[in-house]
């Protein structure tokens, strides 16, 4: 029904912008639907970027015992920004799963209105501005007057940089319309977005009940598998004679139920009309009460680990993982069962859509790369002294696995390749080096050492998998994941329909960018390799020649660190 309002309010918009020689004529040809996303994600790696460049130049420490505007900036800068990305992200996702019909249709329109390069001029202006003002702000200990006017002018250039950017990108009649397709999700994105920082701020009043709640919970799950427990309520310290923890306030669970609590009611609230009311309800106090009690039991797998003594898995691997995995699996319970347990849901699973269910490219392409960060995060948590990840063999089997369950789906793909393939991926071996060397790089995250104490047997096993993941598993889960199934995605939904050998810069560019960050501190190496990898694909538009390109990379750099001992390559 919304989209048939589409053409007479795209006719009337367009009409009025015709009047003002602010855009083009409408073609009568079908549009391509990925202008809007395309426009969206430059906006948001324009924001990203100068956002990253903020936050470690400005040092919100320096802001400390300041009065008026500029005290109130240090008290809830932090508050708005995580308001203002939470929202950000919340309502695009929302809205991507919720409406993409209608914003197909949005698309089609978008399409024709230009870059307006003036505002991107503004914003440059802007930031310029904005930087400069930051300079005198954060560096200086200017407060009364002064400092009030300073504060303020901070805060408009901000603003004004802001509402350039948006405006360069989607126009003021695409961004209303924008919210008014997407129906109240922007109000309930709001309300998300500040009752988890406002809740996330008065927790601070029900850590010390929850700490003991958690601590006696911890207590029990303890009791069947340690027959002498020390527990102190007193200081919340827990454990047995070998191995301890104190259970602090910030670990009492709250954090955990206020994430679940956010995601399940916004859940509930954009998909309320697939939802049978009053019994989805329920998984709200469900999902709350599973992740208390899976932290409990996070904190009692502590230490029944730290007693067997593997102190170091428990404090720096396991500690830090196992929060944000039961977390993860309470989300994605959550969506199993809202969506496929029919005394939660009004859809209809019929038998042919349960058959038809089976074949999904998708999934052919992306659960292989999944598995590896699953068993990553698996890995991690039993990670050693030093960071070393012992069970890291544990990634190359997910992956092979799961690429041996998809392999006729892969029966289509071109998997030959030519003599440039392993051309670029020695070039992007040299460039990988080129800039380590450049970094100055030194640390070995403990590898080399955990190595070489290790028994010969060990050593060489792990040593094995670590090559055979990082030259066969790894480049087939990763060149599908981010060229063979992102990198057409950001051209269709219907990525199989688009050629390998389709060149769009925007594409390769979005998906290179994302490969890189995959790889942490190695980023801007990691986005050249996707580049490179990218052009390897489109120059024949086989997968193989990307895969073999990064296979040959990654052979070669196991190479040069078995060789040269650079374990923080690794």
């Amino acid at each position: 029904m919304a989209l048939r309002l589409f053409p007479s309010r795209i006719d009337s918009v367009q009409s009025e912008w015709d009047s003002r020689g602010d855009s083009v004529p409408f073609p009568r040809t079908r549009l391509s639907p990925r202008s809007l996303v395309q426009r969206i994600l430059l906006l948001t790696l324009l924001f990203a970027s100068e956002l990253i460049i903020l936050s470690v130049w400005l040092d919100g420490d320096s802001l400390v015992q300041r009065t008026g505007l500029i005290g109130i900036l240090h008290d809830w800068g932090a508050w708005i920004l995580r308001c203002v990305i939470g929202f950000a992200a919340i309502f695009v996702t929302f809205a991507y799963l919720k409406n993409k019909t209608a914003l197909d249709g949005i698309s089609d329109w978008v399409a024709q209105i230009p870059i307006r390069w003036s505002l991107i001029a503004a914003h440059c202006s802007a930031i310029g501005i904005f930087a400069g003002l930051s300079f005198l702000l954060y560096g200086g200990g200017r407060s009364g007057s002064w400092g009030n006017l300073l504060a303020a002018s901070w805060f408009v250039a901000g603003i004004s940089s802001i509402a350039f950017a948006g405006f360069a990108f989607l126009s003021w009649a695409v961004w209303a319309q924008l919210i008014r397709s997407t129906g109240l999700l922007w109000a309930y994105a709001s309300m998300a977005v500040v009752s988890a920082c406002l809740v996330g701020n008065m927790a601070r009043w029900l850590w010390q009940p929850a700490s003991y709640l958690t601590f006696h919970l911890t207590k029990m799950f303890l009791s069947p598998f340690v027959s002498a427990i020390i527990a102190n309520p007193a200081t919340s310290v827990i454990g047995t004679q070998r191995f301890r923890v104190q259970i602090a306030p910030a670990c009492s669970g709250l954090e955990g139920v206020g994430l679940v609590l956010a995601f399940g009611i916004l859940w509930l609230l954009v998909f309320r009309q697939e939802c049978r009311f009053p019994r989805s309800l329920f998984l709200i106090p469900i999902g709350v009460t599973l992740i208390f009690l899976l932290n409990a039991v996070r904190i009692a797998v502590l230490v029944l680990i730290g007693n067997a003594g593997a102190k170091q898995i428990a404090v720096k691997g396991f500690h830090s993982q196992a929060g944000w995995i039961a977390f993860s699996a309470v989300c994605v319970g959550f969506c199993f069962v809202v969506q496929r347990v029919p005394w939660f849901t009004t859809r209809q699973q019929s038998r042919e859509s349960l058959g038809t269910a089976t074949h999904n490219p998708t999934a052919a392409f992306l659960v292989p790369f999944l598995m590896i960060l699953a068993a990553g995060m698996i890995a991690g948590a039993t990670t050693g002294a030093g960071g070393f990840e012992w069970l890291y063999p544990l990634r190359f089997f997910a992956a092979a696995g799961t690429l041996w369950t998809f392999r006729r789906s892969y029966a289509g793909l071109s998997w030959r390749c030519g003599w440039l393939a392993p051309v670029i991926g020695a070039i992007v071996f040299v460039i990988w080096i080129g800039l380590d060397r450049f970094s100055n790089s030194a640390a070995d995250r403990g590898v080399s050492a955990a190595l070489m104490a290790s028994p010969m047997v060990a050593k060489a096993t792990w040593i094995t998998f670590r090559v055979l993941a990082g030259v066969v598993t790894v480049p087939l889960a990763e060149e599908l994941a981010f060229r063979g199934f992102l990198m057409r995605r950001l051209v269709s939904p219907d990525f199989e329909s688009v050629s390998f050998r389709s060149f769009p810069w925007l594409a390769l560019l979005v998906s290179s960018m994302a490969f890189g960050l995959l790889h942490g501190g190695y980023w801007v190496a990691g986005s050249i390799a996707g580049i490179l990898f990218g052009l390897a694909m489109i120059r024949r538009g086989r997968i193989g020649d990307a895969v073999v390109a990064h296979a040959t990379a990654n052979a070669l750099l196991a190479a040069y660190i078995l060789a040269y001992h650079k374990w923080h390559l690794w």
